[in-house]
C-alpha cells in the first residue's frame, strides 16, 4: 500500500517492471512495446463499446419505426372497415343519403392513400435502421477481434520477457501487427 491506495500487480507486472529497469535492452523494448499495446489496447477497448451503443440505439429505432408502422397499418385497416361499411350504406340507399355515403367512401379512399404512405415510409425507415444496426454491429466485432489479438500480443510479450525467448516476441509484434490491422479496417468500417 502507498498513500492509502491500494494497487494490485497482474501475475507478470512485478517482473516486466523489474526486468524494464534491469538495463537489459530486450526486457526494455519489449516494455515499451507493451506499453504501445496496452494503448491501443484501450482505444480498441473504447471504440468496440461506442460502436456497440450505436448499434443498440439504430436496433432501438428500428423497432420503434416498425411499431409505429404497425400502428399505421391498424389505422389504415380501421379505415377500410369504415370504408366497407359506407360502402354498404351506399348500397342500400338512395338519394341525399346515398350521396352522404359516397362522400365518405371517397374521403376514407384517401385518407387511405395518406395512411399507407405514412405506414411504407414508417417501414423503410425501419429497414434503414436495422441496416445501420447490423453495419455498426459487424464494426463492434472488428474492434473486438482488434482487442483480443492485442491481449494476446501484450501476454506475448510478457512470455518474451520471463523466457528470453525472442521468437516469441517476434509473434508478440506480428499479432500486434494483425491486430492494427483489423482496427484500421474497423476505423475504415470494413
Amino acid at each position: 500500500m502507498s498513500g492509502g491506495e491500494f494497487h494490485v500487480h497482474g501475475p507478470h507486472d512485478h517482473e516486466v517492471e523489474h526486468a524494464a529497469h534491469s538495463g537489459d535492452p530486450l526486457a526494455g523494448r519489449i516494455a515499451m512495446m507493451t506499453a504501445i499495446f496496452a494503448t491501443i489496447g484501450a482505444l480498441y477497448g473504447y471504440m468496440a463499446g461506442a460502436t456497440q451503443n450505436e448499434a443498440l440505439l439504430f436496433k432501438n429505432e428500428a423497432a420503434i419505426k416498425t411499431l409505429e408502422a404497425s400502428d399505421q397499418w391498424n389505422f389504415y385497416q380501421a379505415k377500410s372497415s369504415k370504408q366497407n361499411l359506407a360502402e354498404l350504406g351506399a348500397t342500400l340507399t338512395t338519394g341525399e343519403t346515398q350521396a352522404k355515403y359516397l362522400q365518405e367512401i371517397e374521403r376514407y379512399k384517401k385518407e387511405k392513400d395518406e395512411i399507407m404512405a405514412a405506414a411504407r415510409k414508417l417501414e423503410e425507415a425501419g429497414k434503414e435502421a436495422g441496416a445501420r444496426s447490423a453495419a455498426s454491429m459487424h464494426v463492434h466485432h472488428r474492434w473486438a477481434q482488434a482487442m483480443m489479438l492485442i491481449q494476446i500480443a501484450i501476454a506475448l510479450a510478457a512470455i518474451t520477457i520471463l523466457t528470453r525467448n525472442k521468437a516469441i516476441g517476434i509473434g508478440a509484434v506480428c499479432v500486434g501487427g494483425v491486430s492494427i490491422v483489423i482496427g484500421v479496417l474497423a476505423l475504415a468500417h470494413i
